[in-house]
């Protein structure tokens, strides 16, 4: 059964033009909301022209935040590279990319540091979490459906390897009409974090060391 759906409301949407540091150049349409349940600043970044609105659905990626990945190029995770990836996958597609504020799978940014230390010490991504007596996961992606019906979106291709994200959404009313997997961005300093996302929450990364 789907979960009731607060509200939520357009606040502003402001263009914004986009340059990564590999040369690649798009625009954005940047929005932001009243009513999103956990009071935060979430954005819905619109990218792209669906060629074919009226039956194709838009792609989304619910992309979670990750200043240590995203911002600074921290290669202990693959976060900064799938958000380049979704950013030019979707420009081409036309959609959505809705960048959350939800640090460390959702436990902040000075204990996703913490989480880091202990990771030094042996412990896995989740571990690590649960070690610190937090979720191993503790996202909620409510706020994503809530920005999708803000904007008049029901149905999505949903951009992502982690079948949670798709699970919530179905859950809160959005239908997922297909997943659309990333690439696999493997570094030699995050093979164990990729590796633990497959055997602890079941994400679709084709890994060569992971039967």
């Amino acid at each position: 059964m789907d979960e009731a759906l607060p509200t939520a409301t357009l606040r502003t949407q402001v263009t914004v033009p986009l340059r990564f540091p590999d040369g690649y150049v798009t625009t954005a349409r940047v929005h932001s909301f009243h009513g999103l349940v956990d009071g935060r600043e979430h954005l819905a970044i619109g990218l792209g022209e669906r060629r074919d609105p009226d039956s194709s659905p838009p792609l989304v990626r619910p992309h979670s935040e990750c200043l240590t990945g995203d911002v600074f190029g921290s290669q202990r995770c693959d976060c900064g590279p799938q958000l380049r990836e979704a950013v030019e996958r979707i420009a081409d597609a036309g959609g959505y990319l809705l960048y959350l504020r939800q640090e460390g799978r959702g436990i902040g940014l000075y204990a996703k540091l913490d989480a880091y230390a202990l990771q030094d010490d042996g412990l896995d991504t989740y571990e690590a979490n649960v070690a610190l007596g937090r979720g191993p996961d503790e996202r909620d992606y409510t706020v994503a459906a809530q920005m999708l019906a803000a904007l008049g979106v029901s149905r999505v291709a949903l951009l992502s390897n982690n079948p949670d994200k798709a699970a919530q959404l179905e859950r809160l009313g959005v239908t997922v009409v297909d997943r659309v997997l990333t690439g696999v961005h493997l570094s030699p300093a995050n093979a164990g974090y990729l590796a633990a996302k497959v055997t602890r929450a079941d994400h679709a990364l084709d890994l060569p060391f992971v039967p």
